[in-house]
């Protein structure tokens, strides 16, 4: 009886090993499986990665010398500078204001240099001087701010230096140009006879003819009140011109008037200071355009 017992109970234990053996396989078998399809997967990324490393650029790569693979360094996004359409439109304008403030001068200068001329060789020699002292004070400062950036100091000092002396020319004659036009334009407005000066010069007309009736026969009571009337109609008369003279020229008056009236009184200049300021800027605007053409080309 014990031998049966020892014999049933055998099989019963060995049953479980080959379960287990089997479990065993099944189970290595199925990690196998399961590293191949990690394997392939891997291998796909990595010729990705070597797909994606062939069409970045060189300097955006770098090979670490002790790893057998190229590790991609990528850097931070650098944003291009954009284009300043604003700063090269303001450059532009610039530049053509400039050239048309040359254009100004040139005309100018040449108009009254030539009018100096005695004879018409004279004439036309002048006019080729006015000019060519306004080119060169147009073109002299872009060339003389050049050579100062390119190192050479000596030559650009000189530069300046001629650009100083047609400057100075070319201020002058804009000088002439301005007073003379000025002049014949505000003695010709300052001629005009106007209502009030017509009736003042009637009255003192009618005034003189009383008085020589008067003091015909004689230097008496009468006469000298006629002789002050005179007198009153003559200063009326020159109220009255010297009213149009003011409107002549009404551009002095208005900006007397505006000076003092923002000053509340402290500031009084006269129309003749205006005159001046006014003649001192229409002879210089013209001349600057050498200056504002080396600006203009500078922020481009």
């Amino acid at each position: 009886m014990a031998e049966d017992t020892t014999a049933s109970v055998i099989p019963l234990h060995q049953a479980p090993a080959k379960k287990k053996a089997r479990t065993s396989a099944a189970g290595a078998k199925t990690n196998r499986r399961r590293k191949r399809q990690a394997t392939k997967p891997t291998a796909t990324t990595e010729e990705d990665s070597s797909a994606s490393a062939a069409l970045i650029p060189p300097e955006f790569s770098s090979v670490d010398p002790g790893l057998t693979e190229t590790t991609v360094t990528r850097l931070p996004h650098v944003a291009r500078p954009a284009a300043r359409p604003r700063r090269r439109i303001s450059a532009l304008l610039l530049s053509a204001a400039a050239l048309a403030l040359a254009g100004v001068g040139i005309t100018m200068n040449g108009w009254f240099a030539r009018s100096l001329g005695a004879s018409d060789i004279a004439s036309w020699l002048f006019l080729a001087v006015g000019v060519a002292a306004d080119l060169v004070a147009l073109v002299m400062p872009t060339c003389a701010a050049a050579l100062w950036q390119a190192g050479q100091r000596v030559i650009a000092l000189v530069a300046w230096t001629f650009w100083a002396m047609t400057f100075v020319f070319a201020v002058t004659a804009g000088i002439g140009f301005a007073s003379l036009n000025i002049a014949d334009t505000t003695m010709v407005r300052a001629s005009r006879v106007t209502p009030a000066v017509t009736s003042a010069q009637a009255a003192l007309n009618d005034a003189m003819a009383s008085r020589d009736r008067e003091c015909r026969n004689g230097v008496g009571r009468f006469c000298r009140e006629r002789e002050a009337t005179v007198n009153e109609r003559r200063q009326a008369l020159d109220a009255a011109m010297k009213s149009v003279e003011q409107s002549a020229d009404p551009q002095t008056e208005a900006a007397v008037r505006i000076v003092g009236w923002i000053s509340r009184g402290v500031l009084r200049p006269t129309g003749d200071d205006f005159a001046m300021l006014r003649l001192v800027l229409l002879a210089l605007l013209p001349q600057i355009g050498g200056i504002l053409l080396m600006v203009g080309r500078s922020t481009r």
